[in-house]
Formats: structure tokens, C-alpha cells, sequence
């Protein structure tokens, strides 16, 4: 049999192909008509409108804008801060910490070196006509680009510049210790009730995420009852420093003991009711002439905890606390350092063979620029801030103990008023 086509039977499958094709493409638009309305324009780029058949696609976003896209943060207001005392802490911390703030910015400086003031206020933007000094310090008061003072001076000068700031108009941030007696602390706390401005402690650890994680974790009581608590910060301080000067409230206590002190009552939400503290003050390091090289106290608290403390101007750096509770233990280490701070945790496992611990992932943050941000915050929404004198003036009650109590050789209540 020939499978071959002859032209003739070509031509007559090629005409029925051809049939058969138009049929189809009539039904497919048939089947279009009917699916689709009539009513799409479609806009090519020549700018001539087609009218078209089909269902509409939307070649753009329904909405105004597409939902992911971001839009920039509304301008906030940023309140003005005038820095008094451009030392170590000033210049190696709070002034570059400006820069991650979202709600303050420097505006003035205050301080006994023209030349230095100078030269940081070039630096940071601040107008020359917005630097001070101690002689010409109330002068601030007539200065609005001023909204907070931040007193970073000697501990033996807080409260008179706190004070003056207050009187001036100014809110205060004031560098713990908050002062160097009861008195002074209560002196400040009736100035900012009296001048109606606001006054915070700055107790960085408070607006720092890692300290903040075992606030909660204790509040929370997650692993059972507190029982004891145990803390050191101890740094090596060479002369001449104003630390080393009793004259200025110098002296590890004030100084880097406040540190373990005050997250004694943020871990266990107490009051110490006794303290017993002892030191050493070497006779053959010129030195420690005028203040302690170590200090040591047991601190009792209410339900029963105690703290076990430890602060030193004589060692390698110590920088650490461990919360022992009933069903497990909290380690923050470095605790107090300006930042790399490490949280873990220890629970006994399902099985009680051994101990799971945990290393708590944490984002670091700017503990000045957070702890900044929120005294601005506290301003705008006139409210209470976290830290205020009143945390201040707890702490020193504890140091007024563990001073008598170091003079007497024994235990001293700490006094509630």
C-alpha cells in the first residue's frame, strides 16, 4: 500500500485542517465574549486608547500606595539638653550617645574649661553662645533652648548644681550617687517638687534590655523563690583621679558598690532592712590616702534574702551578679559595663540529671541614649520617670548604713526616713 499523498490529497487535508482551525479560533472568541465584559481601555505608550475585550488586571496597587511600602517617621520634637561636667564619662559616653537618641540632642554645655567646651561644642553642633560655666551657671535660666540639665560632676557637687538647675526652670537627669548624704538627696527631691520640674536618677542599668530580661525574670518569679544574691564590681583606679578623693565623695562604695546595690532591690522588688559592711584601706598605698580600696556587705532583706556584695578600687575588673532561687539561677556577666552584657540561666531538666542552661539572645541597646530618651519621653507626656530621686535617696539610706556600720564593726539597720 503507498502511504505517500498525492497532490490531490494535500491539498483536500490542508482546505478541512484549515476548517477546522477557523471553527476553533470562532469558538474561543465566542467563549471570550461570553466570559468577559466589554468595558476595559487599555493606555499604550503612544498614548493612543485601544478598546479591548478581558477580564481587568490590576497593573498597579487598588490602594493609594502599596502596602509594604515604608513611609518615613513624623518629625519629633527633640528637647534640649545641656551637659554639665565634660569628663571621662561625658565625652567617652553621654555626648556621642546623642547621636542614637530619638527624642533629645545636645544644646549647651557647662564647664570650667572654655577650651575644652569649645572645642566639644564645634564637635556637636552646639552654638558658642550655649556654653557656660560654674561662675555664670544660673544664667541658663533665660536660655530656651534648654529643656534638661544633665549633671555629670564630682558626687560632692550634685545636689548644688541639681538644685540651681531646678531653680533655673530646667528638668535634671543627676549621675548616681545621687549626692553624698540623706540630706542632700531630700534637699533635691523638695527643689524639683517645689519648682515643679522633674528629677531622674541616672540609673542606666534601668533602660538597658539585658538587666531589664532578669527584672522581669524575677518579677516573675520563674525560677521560684530569691534566696540569695551575690555581686561584684571592682575596677583598678591609679592616681590622680577625683575618685580617689573623699573631698569630692570619692571611694568604691558611691562610686561602682551603688551598681550591685541598687540591682539588689531591682532583682528582689525589696528593701534591705540591715546591712553589715567591712573595708580595707591599705596604710602603704598613697592612693588610698583618702578612701577605701575595698569594700565588702551582707545586705538582709525582708523575706529572708541575702546579698552578698563585694566593690574594690584595687583589682582587675569584677563585673558580674548570680540570683540563686529556688528552681534555678540567673548569671548576668558583664553585669554593669557599658555594654556586652551575657544573661543565662540555669533550670534542673525534666529528668533532674542535670542542669539546662540557657543562653538568653538579647539585642543590645545605648543604655545613655535609651535612658536620655526616656527622661525626654517622661517630659512630653508629663509623667513619672522610672528612676526618680526617691531611688536615689534608697540607695544612699543603704550607703548611710553600711558607712556606720563600717565605723561601728557591726550591724546597722537601714533606716526607713
Amino acid at each position: 500500500m503507498n502511504n505517500s499523498l498525492n497532490r490531490r490529497q494535500f491539498a483536500q487535508l490542508g482546505t478541512a485542517s484549515m476548517a477546522i482551525a477557523a471553527g476553533t479560533s470562532q469558538a474561543a472568541a465566542a467563549d471570550q465574549a461570553n466570559s468577559f465584559p466589554d468595558d476595559s481601555q487599555i493606555q499604550p505608550v503612544g498614548g493612543q486608547s485601544i478598546k479591548t475585550t478581558g477580564k481587568k488586571v490590576p497593573l498597579a496597587p487598588p490602594g493609594e500606595q502599596p502596602p509594604n511600602l515604608e513611609l518615613p517617621k513624623t518629625h519629633q520634637k527633640k528637647y534640649g539638653w545641656a551637659v554639665v561636667g565634660l569628663g571621662q564619662l561625658a565625652l567617652g559616653q553621654i555626648m556621642p550617645a546623642f547621636g542614637q537618641c530619638e527624642l533629645s540632642k545636645p544644646t549647651a554645655l557647662v564647664s570650667g574649661h572654655a577650651d575644652k567646651a569649645k572645642t566639644v561644642a564645634q564637635a556637636y553642633g552646639v552654638d558658642d553662645s550655649a556654653i557656660y560655666n560654674y561662675q555664670n551657671f544660673d544664667k541658663i535660666a533665660g536660655d530656651d533652648r534648654i529643656d534638661v540639665v544633665y549633671i555629670v560632676l564630682p558626687n560632692s557637687m550634685h545636689a548644688e548644681f541639681t538644685i540651681r538647675a531646678l531653680e533655673a526652670g530646667k528638668h535634671v537627669l543627676c549621675e548616681k550617687p545621687m549626692a553624698v548624704s540623706i540630706d542632700e538627696c531630700r534637699r533635691m527631691i523638695d527643689a524639683a517638687n517645689k519648682a515643679n520640674r522633674k528629677l531622674m536618677i541616672a540609673y542606666r542599668l534601668h533602660y538597658e534590655p539585658f538587666n531589664r530580661k532578669v527584672m522581669q525574670l524575677c518579677k516573675e518569679k520563674r525560677f521560684g523563690e530569691i534566696k540569695t544574691f551575690s555581686g561584684s564590681f571592682c575596677i583598678n583606679v591609679e592616681a590622680p583621679n577625683i575618685r580617689l578623693s573623699a573631698e569630692l565623695g570619692g571611694g568604691p562604695v558611691g562610686d561602682v558598690g551603688v551598681y550591685p546595690i541598687n540591682a539588689t532591690r531591682y532583682v528582689t522588688g525589696e528593701e534591705p532592712i540591715e546591712v553589715f559592711a567591712q573595708a580595707h584601706q591599705p596604710k602603704d598605698a598613697p592612693r588610698f590616702a583618702e578612701v577605701p580600696e575595698s569594700v565588702s556587705c551582707l545586705l538582709r532583706f525582708p523575706s529572708g534574702v541575702l546579698a552578698n556584695l563585694d566593690c574594690s578600687f584595687g583589682t582587675h575588673r569584677s563585673d558580674f551578679y548570680r540570683v540563686a532561687c529556688a528552681d534555678g539561677v540567673i548569671e548576668l556577666s558583664p553585669a554593669f559595663s557599658y555594654n556586652g552584657q551575657r544573661l543565662m540561666t540555669h533550670h534542673p531538666s525534666d529528668a533532674g540529671s542535670h542542669s539546662v542552661v540557657t543562653h538568653h539572645e538579647i539585642t543590645e541597646a545605648n543604655h545613655f541614649a535609651s535612658e536620655m530618651d526616656h527622661f525626654s519621653r517622661v517630659i512630653r507626656d508629663n509623667r513619672p520617670p522610672r528612676t526618680p530621686g526617691e531611688e536615689g535617696l534608697a540607695d544612699m539610706r543603704i550607703l548611710a548604713a553600711m558607712a556606720q556600720s563600717i565605723r561601728d564593726g557591726k550591724p546597722t539597720k537601714v533606716k526607713d526616713a
